[in-house]
This record gives C-alpha cells, sequence and structure tokens, in this order.
C-alpha cells in the first residue's frame, strides 16, 4: 500500500484537542478518544512538502492569497461534484462554524426564526441561539430500516415570515445521508415559496462512499445559485482542521462583500501562512491519497458493522453514505441518556459524541469516529462490549 493507514501516531502527546480535552466533555482524560471529528492518520504527504517548503523559509508573516487559490478550489469542485462556480462570489473563511456565526448576525435580525434538521452537528444550535435568534427544529425522520429523511410536511407547517435561514447539513453529520436531487429540490422549492435563504454546509463533501454522490445544492439551478450559501473547505477531506481553511460561496457579490468587510472588522481576513500552502497542495495534488483514505475508511466502517452483528446484535447501525462517523443505535438497552452516556464513559472508558449533543433526537446513539488505524476500531468495539456487557 502506497500509503500507510496504519501507522501508529503520538497524539497524546502533541497538543491534541481529540486526545486531551476529554475531560472538558467527558470528566477525564483517561478514554478511548473516538469523538471529535478529526482523524488519527498524517494528512497526504503532498500536503506535508507543502508546509516543510513553507517551513524551510523560516518566515512567517503576513500572507497574500493569490488568485490562484480559489482557481484550484473552484477546479476542485468541478471535477469532484461536477459544479461550476464564479470565484467571484467565492472567498476565505477560517472555518465553516465560524462563518455561519457571521452569516447569521450579518443576514438577519435578533428575533428571526432559523431551521435546523435534527439530529445534527451540535453548534448549529449554538450559532443560532448566541445570536439571539429563533431556533426552529425539522426533525428528520427515522425508518424502520435506519434510513433517515427530510419532514417536508412538518417543515412546511413551521414556515412563517419570521423565518430567514434554514441550515442544511450536506451530506448529514451526524446520521451519514447523502441527499438525492430529488430531495433537495423538494426541500428547495418549499424554501423558495417562503422566501427563505438556504446556508448549505457542505464540509463533509469529500468524504462519500460509491455509489452515492454528493450534489451541491446550489448546483441545481439558477434560482438555487441565487439562494443558497454555500460552506465547504478541505479540512475535513484532508485531516487539515488545525489549520482554520474553508470557503464561502455567496449568491452575489453585495453579500460577499459584506461578510468581507465583517471579516477585515475582526481582522481574520487573511490565511495564516501554512493554511494557504496546504489547502492548495490539497486540491491541487491530494486526490490520490483521498482515494486511498476513502477505502481504508470504508473498511474500518465495514469491520465495525460486522463486528456489531455478530457480538452486539441489539446495536443498530446503518451504514453511512458519507463521513467517518458512526450513529449508534441503543435504543433497545432501554437506557435514559444519561444512562447511556455515563456507561460509555464510566465503565466502557470510551469517549464517543453522546447523541443528545446532536437534539433530543439523539439521546439513545452515539457518534462514534472511525477514521483512525484499525487498532483503534478494535479497541473501541471492545470497549463499547465491556460498557454493555453479554
Amino acid at each position: 500500500m502506497k500509503y500507510n493507514f496504519d501507522e501508529v501516531v503520538d497524539r497524546k502527546n502533541n497538543h491534541s484537542a481529540k486526545w486531551n480535552e476529554m475531560d472538558l466533555k467527558f470528566g477525564s482524560n483517561d478514554l478511548w478518544p473516538m469523538w471529535i471529528a478529526d482523524m488519527d492518520f498524517k494528512t497526504a504527504p503532498e500536503i506535508i512538502e507543502a508546509m516543510q517548503e513553507k517551513l524551510n523559509q523560516g518566515i512567517f508573516g503576513y500572507v497574500n492569497r493569490p488568485k490562484e487559490y480559489y482557481e484550484v478550489a473552484k477546479n476542485w469542485i468541478k471535477k469532484r461534484h461536477g459544479f461550476e462556480l464564479n470565484t467571484e462570489h467565492l472567498t476565505y473563511s477560517p472555518g465553516v462554524v465560524p462563518a455561519l456565526s457571521m452569516i447569521i448576525e450579518k443576514f438577519t435580525e435578533p428575533g428571526d426564526k432559523i431551521i435546523i434538521q435534527t439530529p445534527v452537528y451540535y453548534p448549529f444550535f449554538s450559532v443560532v441561539e448566541e445570536n439571539n435568534r429563533i431556533l426552529i427544529l425539522n426533525p428528520l425522520k427515522k425508518g424502520e430500516d435506519g434510513d433517515y429523511t427530510m419532514d417536508y410536511e412538518d417543515l412546511e407547517s413551521k414556515m412563517d415570515e419570521k423565518v430567514k435561514l434554514l441550515l442544511l447539513c450536506s451530506p448529514h453529520n451526524p446520521v451519514g445521508r447523502v441527499w438525492k436531487e430529488n430531495e433537495l429540490r423538494k426541500l428547495g422549492d418549499i424554501c423558495f415559496k417562503h422566501n427563505v435563504k438556504v446556508i448549505s454546509d457542505e464540509i463533509h463533501s469529500d468524504i462519500v462512499y460509491k455509489p452515492n454522490k454528493h450534489i451541491p445544492f446550489a448546483s441545481l439551478g439558477k434560482e438555487f445559485e441565487e439562494n443558497t450559501i454555500t460552506c465547504f473547505a478541505p479540512t475535513k477531506g484532508f485531516n487539515i482542521a488545525g489549520l482554520y481553511s474553508a470557503f464561502i460561496l455567496f449568491p452575489n457579490k453585495e453579500y460577499l462583500e459584506t461578510f468581507e468587510t465583517e471579516l477585515g472588522r475582526i481582522d481574520l481576513k487573511r490565511n495564516n501562512p501554512f493554511s494557504l500552502v496546504a489547502t492548495m497542495a490539497a486540491y491541487e495534488k491530494g486526490e490520490e491519497w483521498l482515494e486511498a483514505l476513502l477505502a481504508y475508511i470504508e473498511s474500518n466502517i465495514d469491520y465495525v458493522i460486522e463486528y456489531i452483528k455478530e457480538n452486539l446484535p441489539k446495536v443498530k447501525i446503518k451504514k453511512p453514505e458519507a463521513t467517518y462517523l458512526l450513529w449508534l443505535d441503543f435504543s433497545e438497552y432501554g437506557l435514559s441518556k444519561e444512562e447511556l452516556g455515563e456507561l460509555m464513559v464510566k465503565k466502557g472508558k470510551v469517549a464517543f459524541d453522546h447523541g443528545q449533543w446532536f437534539g433530543n433526537e439523539g439521546g439513545n446513539f452515539q457518534r462514534m469516529n472511525v477514521a483512525c488505524p484499525r487498532y483503534m476500531v478494535e479497541e473501541g468495539l471492545k470497549r463499547i462490549s465491556k460498557a454493555v456487557g453479554k
């Protein structure tokens, strides 16, 4: 194998939040870390090489962002997702979550309503509520087969003149759905009808398993493009989240300029030296590594599913169509959300993201991160087995 995803890398002694901040969430660092969404793999060699060249220069002053920075992002989106985006409407952000907060603050007013589709990535809650906007929940529907779908009837019933935005998670974290074209079009039609703009968080769009295909929401036609703000980044797919690099695609220059003015006001308009070269190297040279990564993670997913089938049949799991996050359903154990979380932490000594963090619908779930060497997956499964017993 050209890339060694089984390599053991010491992260505990290298300032890793995943390994050293568990006490803040779980009350202890003496746990097996399978929670926060970053990987325990080294990033692509081409990215490391680009960063090494910058390091060797030895100068880390303010960075000038070349035009090519946006062109490589445009080329990547076109090649991977078939969408020809307009670079004149594209800008930098230090991250997707900061961008969500700034967009909400600049394009809505206190007291406006914003819809999210739960269970969902938990910062979606805070970026709405901490900006003094009203959070409206449109829970996903979970079928008997474990598949999640959008509840359009519920969505339509919650639309009124105070609803200004809908936050779309696409692909969806934590349930792992890759939304199909007909699902996205139906969602878009409801939003058009009620004059609700869509912020589409597409940060996981590079981690999609065949035959599924990510469809950028803005790619579905001019009406969609004009009603959508898209957030994407190389950070999840290439494990460079700590470099803080993201892209925001706006429907027009007016929106873009408003956002860039706000970035300037808080002095966050520039990349750091490493995020710039890492982003360009990822999108220009990292595709072969990414494909190998996807194959490895999918093999981890299949391993977990088979292990659970044979050893933990009361745990329900649906193979995700995207992301490296597994949404484990412990409903059959009849535990409260507090009991389930305590069981994993205190008896299993394993740190998963507790399902309740993603909304009330997640109370019987734990989110498991399998973007790690196989030995970590094996140990995590042993700890689940220890926690729940036979």
